[in-house]
C-alpha cells in the first residue's frame, strides 16, 4: 500500500511540506505515503472527483483548476518547500499535450517565481526516445527525432532545466510504461479469455510499479542538492518481450497460452499512435546517483504482488 512505502530513514529527509501537480494514479498514491510519512500535502487537480478523495486523505489544501491556468495562482495559499509536477495529458492529441505538459508546466514555473522551493520533480516519459532496433538506452541517448508527442515533453524538460536557478535542486524522471494496482491491461485481457493478442510479442516492454515510481520521487526530493539535479530514466531495468510478460502471466493465471496476430492492432494502440517501439531503457543513473532501490526488480515481482493482493480482495 502507497501509505507503507517510507521507511522510517527516509521519512526523515523528507522536505517538511510537498505540492503535487496533478494528482492522478502515480499522484495520489505519492500524496498517501507523504502523508503518512508527516509531511504537509497540497494538491492541484482537473478532477472535482479526484479532489473530494485527496481532501478525505487529509492533504492540507487541494485546488481544482486547469493547469495551463493562471487563475489558480492565488487559490494556491501554503507555502511548500518541494513540488512535483506529475500532471498527465488532458486528452485531445497533439494540443492536449502542449495543454497539459508544457503550458502546464510554464504555469507553475510563473507561479514559482520569487519562492523558496528546495527541491523541484517534474514526471517526463521514456517516450522521449525515439530508439527503435532493441538497444540499450539511457540517459545520454539522442533524442533529436523524438515523435511529437514526445518533443512536446521534451521542450517542457527545458523550461525546468533553463529555470533551474530557481530551485534548491530539480530533477526530470523519464517514467516507463506504469502499471500496479488497478492497471494491468494484459493481466486483465488474458483473465477474459481473449485467445489473441492484437500486434507482435517481439518488441521489449519497459515496465515500472506505481510504487516503485513514489519510491523513487521520495528518495530523490528526501536527497536533494544540487549536484543530483539532472534527467532520470525510471524503470525496472529488466525489459522483457510482450511474449515473455504474455506468457508468464499466462501461467499464473493457468489459462492457456495466448498467439499474436501482427496485423491486428488494439484500439488502445490506436490511442497512443499505432504502433509500439522496442528498446531497453536502464536506470542505472537512478540508483547510482540517488541510491534508488525498487520493491520489484522486474514484472515478475511486481506480478506477483498484483496477483497477490487480488487474492486477497
Amino acid at each position: 500500500m502507497p501509505e507503507h512505502l517510507f521507511p522510517s530513514s527516509l521519512a526523515q529527509k523528507l522536505p517538511e511540506s510537498v505540492v503535487i501537480f496533478g494528482c492522478g494514479y502515480v499522484g495520489t498514491a505519492l500524496a498517501e505515503a507523504l502523508l503518512a510519512a508527516g509531511v504537509r500535502v497540497g494538491a492541484l487537480t482537473r478532477n472535482a472527483a479526484t479532489a473530494q478523495q485527496l481532501r478525505h486523505l487529509g492533504l492540507d489544501e487541494v485546488v481544482v483548476a486547469d493547469l495551463d491556468s493562471e487563475a489558480w495562482h492565488t487559490q494556491l495559499s501554503a507555502r511548500y518547500e518541494a513540488v512535483v509536477n506529475c500532471v498527465s495529458s488532458a486528452g485531445g492529441g497533439i494540443d492536449g499535450y502542449r495543454k497539459s505538459y508544457l503550458e502546464g508546466q510554464r504555469s507553475i514555473l510563473k507561479w514559482a517565481e520569487g519562492r523558496v522551493i528546495r527541491a523541484y520533480l517534474y514526471t517526463s516519459s521514456t517516450s522521449v526516445y525515439p530508439q527503435d532496433d532493441g538497444r540499450s538506452v539511457d540517459e545520454t541517448a539522442d533524442t533529436t527525432d523524438a515523435p511529437k508527442t514526445g518533443q512536446v515533453l521534451l521542450a517542457s524538460e527545458r523550461l525546468l532545466a533553463d529555470a533551474a536557478a530557481s530551485f534548491g535542486c530539480w530533477y526530470v524522471f523519464r517514467l516507463a510504461g506504469i502499471y500496479g494496482p488497478g492497471r494491468h491491461y494484459l493481466l486483465d485481457l488474458l483473465r477474459s479469455g481473449a485467445p489473441v493478442i492484437p500486434g507482435s510479442g517481439d518488441y521489449f516492454l519497459n515496465l515500472i510499479h506505481r510504487d516503485d515510481i513514489v519510491i523513487a520521487i521520495g528518495t530523490a526530493l528526501a536527497n536533494s542538492s544540487p549536484e543530483r539535479s539532472g534527467i532520470y530514466n525510471v524503470a525496472d531495468s529488466h525489459p522483457a518481450t510482450k511474449a515473455q510478460l504474455a506468457q508468464w502471466l499466462a501461467e499464473a493465471l493457468g489459462v492457456a497460452q495466448p498467439r499474436f496476430d501482427p496485423d491486428a492492432v488494439s484500439s488502445r494502440l490506436q490511442r497512443r499512435g499505432g504502433r509500439m517501439v522496442s528498446r531497453q531503457i536502464l536506470s542505472t543513473k537512478l540508483a547510482q546517483s540517488l541510491a534508488w532501490k525498487p520493491l520489484f526488480k522486474d514484472f515478475r515481482d511486481g506480478y506477483r504482488s498484483l496477483l497477490a493482493e487480488q487474492e486477497l480482495e
